[in-house]
C-alpha cells in the first residue's frame, strides 16, 4: 500500500481538528439484547433496561505520536453515572487517548506496565516492523517498559492499538485498554477543503462501539471462557446510555467494533441507506451505498451518514440489528455538508499468486490443528511474493481472521453467506469467516522482514491457542 504524505503543519491543523471532533454528534445506548442470536449470549442484568437518564457522550483526548507515553494501570472511571468503575486504563482515560499521525512521520512511544499481568501494545492495522509490532513474545513485565520507534508507512486510515499478552489479551481489553489510532495522508487530511470533501473537525466522529456486563455497582463482570465473553449492554466510546445531537448535514462515523467476540450488524432504523466511504486499510476505490453493514471484532469502517432530511427534533437511530440496540440517535439541528460519490481512490489488485496456503480455524483453540506455542515458527512466506491465503472454519465461529505485518484483498467465500461483500473490498487486515464459510484472500508482505502472527481476533480463541506465528524471509 503506498503511502501519502502532507507538511507537519498540515497535521499539527488536523490533529487539532480532530480534537474538535468531539463537540457535536448523537448517540443512544439502550435496551437489553434480546435477539437470540448466536452472536448473542445475554447472562448478566442490563442496567439500561427502561433508564430514561442519558450521558454525554464522550471523546478520549487527541495526542500526537511522538515522544508518546502510554502507561497502563489500574485506576477508576465513571460508566454509570454516579457509580465508580474499576478499570485497567491507558494513562488512566477510558478509552485510551486517540493518536492521530501522519503517514510518513515517525512514532517514538514509551510503554509502561502498571498492571498486574505482563502486556504488551499490539498497533493493530499499522504495519510496524517486527520489533515494534507488539508480538506476545515481547511482553513487558509488571513494572517494566519498553520503547517504541517506527517509521508509518501507508495509506490514511482508521487503526487501533490494544495489548497482546499470549493467554491475557481478552481480559486486558475488556477491562478498557483500547484506544483508536488515526492516520492521515494528504488525500484523507482531516481538513478543510481536503480534495474529496470528507467531513471533517465536529463532522468527523470516532466511534468505538463495544459490549460489557456491569454488576449493581456499575463494575466489570467478566469471564474468559474459551466460547468468547459476550456482555449485554453497548458503550459508545466508553459512554453508557449516550446522546450527542447532530446537525442536519453528513457525518463520517468511523467505526471500531472494540467488542471481545459480538459481531455487529448495523443499519439505520428508519431503513434509509448511507455510504460506506472506506474500511480497515483506508479509502476505498469507489462510494458504495448500502442499507446495512457487518463488523466484526477488530474491523473498522468509515461511513457517512446523511442526516440532513431530518427536521428539528427528529431523530433516527444506528441500530445492531442482532442485539436490537440502539446504538446512534441522531437528532436534527440546522447544518449542511454535501454527500460524496464516485471515485475515492486508486488501489491496484493483487494477482498472479505464486503459492496457496490452507488455514483451517479448528474449534476454539486450534489453526490447522495445532495450540499455538509460542516459540514455534510455523510458516516462512518469501519477502514481496503475492500468495493465496484459504481460511476455513471447523466449526464454533465466528472467526474473525486478523493477520499481522500486512494487508490483503479478499477474493471469494464460499458456503454461509456465500459473497464478498461490498465492506470487504480494497485492503483489510481483519476478514470474517463464520461457520460453513471459506474465504480466499491474497496477501504480499512488502513492507519487512521478521516474525509476524495470525489469529482469530475473538479473542477467546486468541488467548486458548487459536494464532500461529510466521516469518518472512
Amino acid at each position: 500500500m503506498p503511502r501519502l504524505s502532507f507538511s507537519r503543519r498540515q497535521f499539527v491543523h488536523t490533529l487539532a481538528a480532530t480534537g474538535g471532533a468531539v463537540v457535536t454528534g448523537a448517540f443512544a445506548a439502550c435496551t437489553r439484547d434480546t435477539s437470540g442470536h448466536s452472536h448473542a449470549m445475554p447472562t448478566e442484568p442490563n442496567l439500561a433496561r427502561g433508564a430514561v437518564a442519558r450521558t454525554p457522550l464522550r471523546f478520549p483526548p487527541t495526542v500526537g505520536p511522538t515522544g508518546l507515553e502510554l502507561t497502563a494501570a489500574p485506576g477508576t472511571t465513571t460508566i454509570i453515572p454516579g457509580k465508580s468503575t474499576s478499570a485497567w486504563m491507558y494513562n488512566t482515560q477510558f478509552p485510551a487517548p486517540t493518536i492521530v499521525a501522519l503517514s510518513g512521520g515517525r512514532v517514538t512511544a514509551t510503554f509502561r506496565n502498571r498492571l498486574p499481568q505482563t502486556s504488551i501494545i499490539h498497533w493493530h492495522g499499522i504495519l510496524a516492523d517486527p520489533a515494534n509490532d507488539g508480538h506476545p513474545r515481547q511482553v513487558v513485565s509488571s513494572g517494566e517498559q519498553r520503547p517504541y520507534d517506527f517509521t508509518i508507512d501507508q495509506r490514511a486510515a482508521l487503526n487501533w492499538y490494544h495489548p497482546h499478552p499470549h493467554m491475557m489479551t481478552g481480559e486486558q481489553v475488556y477491562r478498557g485498554l483500547a484506544g483508536a489510532f488515526i492516520v492521515r495522508d494528504a488525500i484523507d487530511t482531516g481538513l478543510p477543503g481536503n480534495a474529496l470533501g470528507l467531513p471533517v473537525g465536529a463532522y468527523e466522529i470516532p466511534l468505538i462501539i463495544r459490549d460489557v456486563s456491569l454488576d449493581s455497582g456499575g463494575n466489570f463482570q467478566f469471564s474468559n471462557k474459551s466460547s468468547g465473553f459476550w456482555g449485554n449492554t453497548p458503550l459508545v466510546n466508553g459512554t453508557f446510555n449516550p446522546y450527542f445531537s447532530v446537525n442536519r448535514g453528513v457525518y463520517r462515523l468511523r467505526l471500531l467494533n472494540g467488542c471481545n467476540a459480538r459481531v455487529l450488524r448495523l443499519a439505520l432504523t428508519n431503513g434509509a441507506t448511507f455510504t460506506l466511504v472506506g474500511n480497515d486499510g483506508g479509502l476505498l476505490d469507489k462510494t458504495y451505498v448500502l442499507s446495512e453493514i457487518t463488523a466484526a471484532p477488530g474491523e473498522r469502517f468509515d461511513i457517512l451518514v446523511d442526516f440532513g432530511g431530518l427536521t428539528a427534533g427528529a431523530t433516527v437511530m444506528l441500530r445492531d440489528l442482532d442485539a436490537k440496540w440502539d446504538i446512534l440517535r441522531g437528532t436534527g439541528e440546522p447544518g449542511t455538508v454535501a454527500l460524496l460519490s464516485g471515485t475515492l481512490s486508486s488501489i491496484t489488485p493483487l494477482s498472479a499468486p505464486v503459492r496457496d496456503r490452507r488455514f483451517t480455524f479448528d474449534g476454539m483453540t486450534r489453526i490447522n490443528g495445532k495450540l499455538y506455542e509460542i516459540d514455534a515458527v510455523e510458516f516462512t512466506v518469501p519477502f514481496g511474493d503475492t500468495e493465496r491465503w484459504t481460511f476455513v472454519t471447523n466449526g464454533n465461529g465466528p472467526h474473525p481472521v486478523h493477520v499481522h505485518g500486512a494487508a490483503f484483498q479478499v477474493q471469494t467465500r464460499i458456503g454461509g453467506r456465500g459473497r464478498v461483500f461490498d465492506w470487504e473490498r480494497g485492503w483489510k487486515d481483519t476478514v470474517l469467516v463464520n461457520d460453513g464459510e471459506t474465504v480466499e484472500v491474497l496477501v504480499r508482505f512488502s513492507a519487512h522482514r521478521g516474525l509476524y502472527i495470525m489469529h482469530c481476533h475473538q479473542l477467546a480463541h486468541e488467548d486458548a491457542g487459536m494464532m500461529a506465528n510466521f516469518e518472512v524471509v
